[in-house]
Parts: C-alpha cells; structure tokens; sequence
C-alpha cells in the first residue's frame, strides 16, 4: 500500500498568501479611498475659483463650496456639492412646473361680495 505525499510547503504558502491579502485589503481599501478624497478636493479647489455666475450654472452657491471645504480632509468634498446641485435642479423642475399652472385660468369659486 502506497501512501500519497503532498508537498506542505506550497499548500501553507498559499494560505499564508491569503491570510496576508485579507489583512492588507481594508489597509489598501481606505488608502484608496483617502487618495480619492484628495483628488476630489483638489478638484472641488478647481470650482472654488470659479466666480458666483459659473458657480449658479452648474447650480451651486458660493456657500456650498464653503460647506464642502468644512468637511474633514479624509472626506470627500464633492459628494455634498453633487447633493446641492441635484437638489437645486429638483426645486428648478418643481418651479418651472407651478409657473406653467399659473397660466391657466383662475379660479371662479369667489366670495359673492368680489362679483359684478
């Protein structure tokens, strides 16, 4: 009867292998997400530079700028700035809809007294 003889050494270094990777992984996960953060604030330093009219055509504020530069230097910036915008847009497609109502005929459910 022969016995069959596995090599250890490689079986124990392809465990060792993924015990390294699912320790390194949320190591390189949040490094990445910090480099991310930076990048877009570098390009949220981009927007601040813009002037007040550029700013309302992409539908943010002064103000929004300065909201999203408060957050922490890990965080990233423009996730507040694209939550304004979409925002603003919202209200703007809200806006325009009840000016078209406006148009219409007004109302002839008035007090006896305002009649001729």
């Amino acid at each position: 009867m022969t016995t069959a003889q596995y090599p250890v050494l490689p079986i124990a270094a392809g465990t060792l292998a993924r015990v390294f990777a699912a320790l390194l992984a949320p190591v390189v996960g949040s490094s990445k997400a910090v480099v991310r953060a930076l990048r877009h604030r570098h390009d949220a330093n981009v927007l601040a530079r813009l002037d007040r009219r550029m700013l309302a055509d992409i539908g943010l504020t002064r103000s929004d700028v300065q909201d999203a530069f408060s957050t922490p230097l890990w965080e990233d910036p423009t996730t507040l700035l694209s939550e304004r915008a979409i925002e603003r847009r919202m209200n703007r497609a809200v806006t325009r809809v009840t000016r078209t109502d406006a148009f219409r005929q007004p109302p002839t459910n008035r007090p006896a007294r305002l009649t001729v």
